[in-house]
């Protein structure tokens, strides 16, 4: 029988791997939208060799019923089988967990009851961005399912970065609803052509900062030239991954 050795065995062995946080990731909301998470987060950790890299674990299962038509109808089918990779997570010892859906952070508060792990929000690593943004923006748009909308998931916390908040009229929630229906079918040309109509249509409404807040929208909008800011929720939670699992003194240190 072949023994393995586990992670805490070479870290004790070996004094020059610096110690770095296990992250979960609840992923499968979509699967596209994981794996451009998982990009991310690799492409933000300061690395010059695989072992800089920090270890994650992913538990990525897309039949988590829809969490957008969830809300809208005042139902709770994706909380159990959210429940149920955050405590496989926390049972792997991840130390943390990031979940790449906005709209599966309505349940953010029961989810992190039910594991040990520290559950990071993704509203909170948006405003920490927002706040180092050069010039800072006076309106942001939030781009959106409309179960994150409804449920107002990022609330009043942005209008402690800016001044003022807009929410998309009907038509232009329809262009976001076929951006992220086209990414998840893996449309990426009508997603381009319906990301870019509406985000015309906010920056007319005076948005001066475009969030893109559903981890679909950052797929859609790779490389599209929109004429205003854009911040994407996914990077800023890859960030928060990142420093979540390094710690502040090896940030320092990279920086």
């Amino acid at each position: 029988m072949c023994a393995i050795s586990c992670p805490t065995d070479w870290k004790q062995k070996d004094h020059q791997v610096r110690h770095k946080r296990l992250i979960g990731i609840l992923g499968g909301m979509g699967p596209t939208a994981t794996v451009d998470f998982m990009s991310k987060v690799i492409s933000y950790t300061p690395a010059a060799v695989d072992q800089d890299h920090i270890p994650l674990i992913v538990h990525d299962v897309p039949q988590i019923p829809d969490r957008s038509s969830a809300i809208e109808v005042g139902r709770d089918d994706p909380f159990l089988p959210m429940l149920s990779g955050v405590r496989l997570l926390d049972a792997a010892g991840v130390e943390f967990i990031a979940i790449p859906c906005n709209t599966a952070h309505y349940w953010h508060e029961r989810l992190s009851r039910g594991c040990r792990a520290k559950i990071l929000h993704i509203s909170e690593a948006v405003v920490d961005q927002l706040l180092e943004l050069p010039g800072k923006p006076r309106s942001i748009a939030v781009m959106a399912t409309r179960g994150t909308i409804s449920a107002d998931i990022y609330g009043d916390q942005l209008l402690t970065a800016v001044d003022r908040r807009l929410i998309p009229d009907e038509e232009t929630q329809r262009l976001i609803d076929q951006v992220i229906a086209s990414v998840k079918g893996g449309k990426r040309v009508p997603a381009r052509e319906a990301a870019a109509a509406a985000a015309d249509r906010l920056v007319e409404q005076g948005a001066e900062c475009l969030l893109l807040a559903c981890t679909e929208l950052p797929v859609a909008f790779a490389g599209l030239e929109v004429g205003t800011t854009v911040l994407d929720a996914t990077d800023a939670l890859a960030r928060a991954c990142v420093k979540a699992s390094l710690g502040d003194s090896q940030m320092a240190m990279a920086g």
